[in-house]
Parts: C-alpha cells; structure tokens; sequence
C-alpha cells in the first residue's frame, strides 16, 4: 500500500522537469507532453503547458470533482476506501472514510467510490463499488442517503461514473469493476452491465443495456447529448445518444471515435470524460487523455505516462485535473470546461 504524501517539497528527482513554485514555495514536478495531432488543440492547450503534479501516492485515484462552493478537488481512492480532497490552499487531506463501503468487513480490490459530482442544488454524488449504489451526500450533516441500488429489484452491479442533466436527471454506468470477482462474482443479480437513468421523482430506467463494459458518462453543453465510454478491448469505445429536452434518448446510440488502435500502443482504455463550452471530449484513454471534437476528431492527446482514470475541469473552468494512477496531476487549458 502507498502512503500519501502531503507534500511535494521533496519530490523525486526522476520527473524531468519542475513546475514553477507553487504559491507556498513547493516546488511541483511535471510529467508527460503534449500530443498536437490537428492545429486546433493548439486554441484549446496553450502551446506551452505542462502537466504538473500536485499530489501523488494513492493505490488508485478515480472521479475527480470540482467544489466551487469550497474552491477545491474532490476525488476517490477506489482501493483504500476514501475520498480526498485538495486544495491550493490547504492541501491535501482525507474528505471522507468509508467512501464506497460499509460493511463489517473486506470487499475486494475496489470497495471504495468511483465517480463524483454535485446535483442541481450542490450536493455530492457518489458512485459505490462496494455498497453498489448511487448515493447522495446531504448538506445538514445527515450523512449519506441511498439514491438508488437497483432496478427492478435486482442490485446494481458496481455503479461506476455519473452526471446531472439541467432538469435533475441523473445518468450513471454499472459495469463490474467493483465486484470482487467481476463479472464472474457469484453476489451478482443483473444480467446486464447499463447505462442508467434516474428520473427527478426517482425512477429508475435502463437508458442501454447492449453495451459490455460502459465506464465514463458525461453531457454535451447543451446537455442535447449523452455521452458514454466503454473499456472493453477491442471496442475502446466513446459512443453518443441524442436526448430530448425532458432528457430522454430520442435516437440510435452514435459510434462517436473508436479508440481501439490506439490501445495496441498505449495502455488504457476510454474511461472518465468531461466536455468543454466549445463542445469538445475530454476523453482519459490510452496514454492520458484524448481531445476530441464534436464531430469525433482525435485533436491530440495529453500524454501523462500512466493510465488515467478520470478527469475534470476545475480553478476557473480553465484547468483540467486528471486522475493518474497514484498521481494527480493538472494542465491548463485555453477554454473552460462545460458549467464554469
């Protein structure tokens, strides 16, 4: 197990290059390059941007969220069970215990939460491996209620990302990650791995349930477009569903870009996205995280050396975080990512 550490005033002198200091005199290392595959990355990532570290020795860190209210990064780390959050300010600290799990005892490799955001009126959502469930953390130190753990009264298999629709829709995956033993645990009661919705009155329903192994989900700006990863090999899928303005599916699911040939050089698979205010993907994937277009144009890539999990936009809508394996690192970018 890692520890964390809370500070990078002694970081290892493996990382190439260091970040200017940060405002408490830390200097932070930088990893990784930029990937300029069409000229327009290049109005999206300022040409000299760097991938810099701001925390790192976590055993795996997934579902980055920004708190605008508290000005900070929340994010889970799925194995150990907790939530983090960081902070220019203060820096890094334990957010939550208890994350994903609740149980009296051990559940598997990845008991923890995975994918955060906030609803419509600023409370925190939490995908659960552990508890498998869609949870929402309440704002009168209530502690967290169950949104919803399953359909049709089948459980939920390992709820895995999420986001909110204007009109309070919440859509989220369920793949088998979070199973101990996967998609062969016997605990195992739904025969599909879906893409779900939850309805403002709390309605549960199968959005699709063809899909092998749904990971990341995220909308469009104008929130006319649903969009899901899938980490399946050989189907490295970013797929897109047309929505209504009640924020139902209202057409055939779109194959938006095919990452499968880039996995035989890279590792990972397409997993947390979020969208920009020009419509664009930011898509983790192989090698860190894929810049597509609307249209399902590879841009470039931010290439962080290690598999990243999730990403989000955060500061001023105009830095991406991103999830590396034990890393957190940021980039700056050129355009604010979709709500700021």
């Amino acid at each position: 197990m890692r520890s964390v550490v809370l500070s990078l005033a002694f970081a290892s002198t493996s990382f190439a290059q260091l970040a200017p200091p940060a405002p408490d005199g830390t200097i932070r290392p930088t990893i990784g390059s930029v990937e300029r595959l069409d000229p327009a990355i290049n109005k999206l990532i300022p040409e000299d941007a760097k991938i810099e570290v701001i925390a790192m020795g976590f055993e795996w860190s997934e579902g980055p969220v920004w708190d605008k209210a508290e000005n900070r990064l929340l994010f889970s780390d799925v194995p150990t069970n907790k939530v983090y959050q960081w902070s220019e300010k203060e820096g890094l600290s334990v957010f939550l215990k208890a994350s994903g799990y609740t149980g009296p005892s051990g559940y598997g490799n990845e008991p923890g939460s995975n994918g955060l955001t906030f609803d419509n009126e600023g409370r925190l959502l939490s995908c659960e491996h552990g508890d498998r469930r869609v949870s929402v953390l309440t704002t009168n130190g209530g502690g967290k209620m169950t949104v919803a753990d399953r359909y049709k009264g089948k459980r939920f298999n390992s709820p895995n990302d999420v986001c909110v629709h204007p009109n309070d829709t919440i859509f989220f995956t369920d793949p088998p990650y979070g199973l101990p033993k996967k998609e062969k645990d016997p605990r195992r009661e739904s025969s599909i791995f879906g893409v779900y919705s939850i309805s403002p009155k709390g309605v549960v329903s199968v959005v699709d349930g063809t899909m092998e192994r749904p990971n990341g989900i995220t909308l469009s700006p104008d929130s006319k477009t649903l969009y899901v990863a899938q980490s399946q090999g050989g189907k490295a899928w970013l797929v897109s569903y047309p929505l209504d303005a009640s924020g139902k599916v209202a057409g055939d699911r779109k194959l938006l870009y095919d990452a499968t040939p880039l996995t035989e050089k890279d590792p990972g698979m397409p997993d947390g996205l979020k969208t920009d205010q020009q419509g664009n993907i930011w898509c983790t994937g192989p090698g860190g995280v894929m810049v597509i277009s609307p249209d399902g144009k590879l841009l470039g890539r931010i290439l962080t050396g290690h598999r990243t999990a999730n990403c989000a936009f955060g500061d001023d809508g105009s830095t991406l975080y991103m999830t590396a394996d034990y890393y957190i690192v940021r980039i700056k970018t050129s355009v604010k990512g979709t709500g700021f």
